[in-house]
């Protein structure tokens, strides 16, 4: 699995800018929802109320997002930001067997099902990306834009990550990571998109998803992949991302039917408050580094 994801990382890393008109085709994410550990399996109580649907606008807007000129450049060495980057490198990998290292292997898997149930606990009940189909297809676009807008950045800046430069395990194997630039992460541009995205959707539970989307950034860097920087920069531009998709009428459409899906959804199924998602709260409010 890990791999195969670093294959993605590096196939996303090569491309140029970003068509926004070409990523915001709806498409459903595919592959089998796995739980997170931490968080409680909920039933459903009844079936959500289906949502119809209206016919995608005619075009939609091309954003020439060039994020390597957005970002600040990546800590050169020899500078304070790149001894800081590698002094929370060494000081992370005490946290190897803890229960934030198994989340930080949790969070490895960024596939659409994947990613949604990792945002449960902070959303409040279990989001199955089975049911919300158009939660899952706004969260795929989300998803796939702010990990495709990164390309540029990471080849501008060709950063090594840090397991090369200091001795220390990694949640995940980095036999292809080794090959592919740190700086922005792409991870974590992915969740803080994505968070954003959720907390739109739910502003009552704006805090636990922002929480949850950092919490996801947080951990690449427990798991030693990335530098502190890298997930910094990685935030910055999952947010530039999210701001530049709300120009085109479709994303505003698939914004519009996820939010009446996942607000039937939610009066349907109980809660998953508990001890495991409270557990998980408590393990991801302080930072880590």
């Amino acid at each position: 699995m890990a791999n195969r994801q670093s294959l993605h990382a590096l196939h996303q890393g090569s491309r140029g800018s970003v068509s926004m008109s070409r990523i915001l085709k709806p498409v459903v994410g595919t592959g089998a929802l796995s739980v997170l550990a931490l968080i409680a399996a909920c039933t459903p109580v009844k079936t959500p109320t289906p949502v119809a649907t209206s016919a995608a606008p005619a075009t939609t807007p091309t954003v020439d997002l060039q994020m390597a000129v957005v970002l600040p450049t990546a800590p050169k060495a020899g500078t304070p930001r790149y001894e800081a980057d590698r002094g929370v490198f060494r000081a992370t990998r005490t946290l190897e067997g803890s229960p934030r290292w198994t989340l930080a292997q949790q969070d490895v898997d960024y596939a659409t099902p994947h990613l949604m149930a990792a945002f449960s606990c902070a959303m409040g009940v279990s989001l199955d990306a089975t049911r919300l189909t158009r939660l899952a297809a706004l969260v795929d676009e989300t998803s796939r834009a702010a990990e495709a807008s990164t390309g540029p950045a990471k080849q501008a800046n060709q950063r090594q990550r840090p397991f090369l430069l200091d001795p220390g395990a990694t949640c995940q194997s980095t036999m292809m990571l080794a090959h592919s630039y740190d700086y922005p992460s792409g991870h974590a541009a992915r969740g803080w998109a994505v968070g954003l995205v959720l907390a739109e959707l739910a502003p009552d539970r704006a805090t636990d998803l922002l929480l949850r989307a950092r919490a996801y950034g947080d951990s690449r860097v427990v798991c030693g992949v990335h530098n502190l920087s890298a997930i910094q920069a990685g935030s910055m531009n999952g947010a530039a991302v999210v701001a530049t998709l709300h120009a085109s009428p479709a994303f505003q459409q698939q914004l519009a039917e996820a939010r009446a899906e996942l607000a039937d959804y939610r009066r349907a199924v109980p809660s998953n408050a508990g001890a495991q998602c409270s557990a998980e709260r408590a393990m991801i409010e302080p930072t880590p580094y």
